[in-house]
């Protein structure tokens, strides 16, 4: 069984590094998407904000999917559909095309991310210790990985299909073959006592996932302005050098990775409610000290705070669904995943009009104040033994169902 669990373990976290490369390889390319397809400006935002809504729908529709079919097989057949989609963003020739290929990816994305972090909520539930930041952890090392091969792409002017084809072909397969060793948890028995706060079989409450979703919603917030603002605040309001400006972004993958790299150990030895506090506090810093900042230097170190903080949210938050709701924490985990893409779209648009009829730097206080507001839903965050005194979580073997190759 300890195999069983390792090999699933493995097989997962390679379908987190598979997509966050595959993810960083469409958003670092946007505007050579947009050249290769002459995409007005004005268009521009529309495709930009069909692929999140989409996903949207994605993630609803593996809400329901997930009462006859296992997350296991989901993921198993979705994430070539991302991968493919990919490849038909980069080798088409029309705007119909793209819009195809945009579609499929929107809607295969946000089933793969509601399946995975399905499979990566009851892996933890039954190693029964923290896992989760370890998934993200190396979806991180993926994107730095994707946005890397991006630069290369762009820097020797390749094209799209060149750039998008080698990479398919080689995570493609690699994912198929691990897809073998995915492991699918039974839903956790449910204690007693659990059904009055929402942990019964009979179904999600959404008012008590509520907290968790606005706490996704402002996390994403927060890392969408990072992605989409942090070039453009460096060089317009800082005053950086074109080339300083592309730092921040990068530092904030970097600092992201280290943070989820070692932020298990922290749950583990201090609990998800602290770590959670903890990361919401240095993300405001961190927005703070960007928006106060009297130069770039200064601003890279708001960056890197910001990475720090915001990257133990997403997976805690996962996390604590499952734990909400152990008797149907699929169903919770991909409503959940609902607000990951709320908050994509929200993000962007908010700094960018504030930042216009106000100030960027101003702009900045708004994410600031919005993460700070999980420091007021952080006891969501607790597992039953911090509310009610019992011991550290304990494996759970007999929650282990089959993986999906019959073990």
């Amino acid at each position: 069984m300890t195999d069983v669990l390792r090999r699933g373990r493995a097989s997962l976290a390679f379908s987190f590094f598979t997509q966050g490369a595959t993810f960083a390889l469409l958003v670092t390319r946007i505007p050579a998407i947009q050249d290769r397809y002459g995409v007005s400006d004005a268009l521009l935002p529309v495709f930009l904000a069909a692929v999140p809504i989409l996903a949207g729908v994605g993630s609803v529709t593996t809400e329901q999917l997930v009462k006859r079919i296992r997350p296991s097989r989901l993921l198993r057949w979705s994430q070539p559909v991302v991968m493919l989609a990919l490849l038909g963003v980069g080798s088409g020739g029309a705007m119909a095309e793209l819009a195809v290929a945009l579609a499929a990816f929107g809607l295969a994305v946000g089933a793969l991310d509601a399946s995975m972090n399905m499979l990566g909520v009851s892996l933890q539930r039954t190693y029964g210790r923290s896992i989760m930041l370890s998934f993200h952890a190396v979806y991180s090392l993926g994107g730095i990985l994707g946005a890397s091969l991006a630069w290369v792409g762009a820097h020797w002017h390749l094209a799209l299909w060149v750039s998008y084809l080698p990479v398919v072909a080689l995570l493609l397969p690699a994912a198929l073959v691990g897809s073998r060793w995915y492991v699918d948890g039974d839903p956790a028995p449910v204690e007693e006592g659990a059904a009055g706060e929402g942990g019964g079989a009979g179904g999600v409450v959404f008012k008590l996932l509520l907290p968790l979703c606005l706490v996704m919603t402002f996390a994403y917030i927060g890392d969408s302005t990072v992605s989409n603002w942090s070039a453009k605040y460096l060089k317009d309001v800082l005053g950086s050098s074109e080339q300083l400006a592309t730092v921040p972004y990068n530092v904030y993958m970097v600092t992201t990775l280290v943070g989820r790299g070692i932020g298990d150990f922290g749950v583990r030895r201090f609990g998800a409610v602290p770590v959670v506090r903890l990361g919401a506090v240095v993300a405001a810093a961190g927005f703070a000290v960007v928006a106060a900042a009297p130069g770039a230097w200064v601003g890279m170190v708001g960056f890197t705070l910001l990475g720090l903080g915001l990257c133990v949210l997403v997976p805690q938050t996962f996390a604590a669904a499952g734990r909400l709701f152990p008797g149907a924490s699929d169903a919770a985990i991909a409503r959940l995943n609902i607000f990951n893409y709320v908050g994509f779209l929200i993000g962007s648009p908010l700094v960018g009009a504030l930042g216009d009829a106000w100030s960027y730097r101003g702009a900045m206080l708004v994410p600031m104040v919005l993460v700070l507001v999980t420091l007021v839903y952080a006891r969501s965050f607790a597992t039953r033994s911090d509310r009610y005194g019992g011991g550290h979580e304990r494996p759970r073997t007999a929650d282990v169902g089959r993986g999906s190759n019959g073990l």
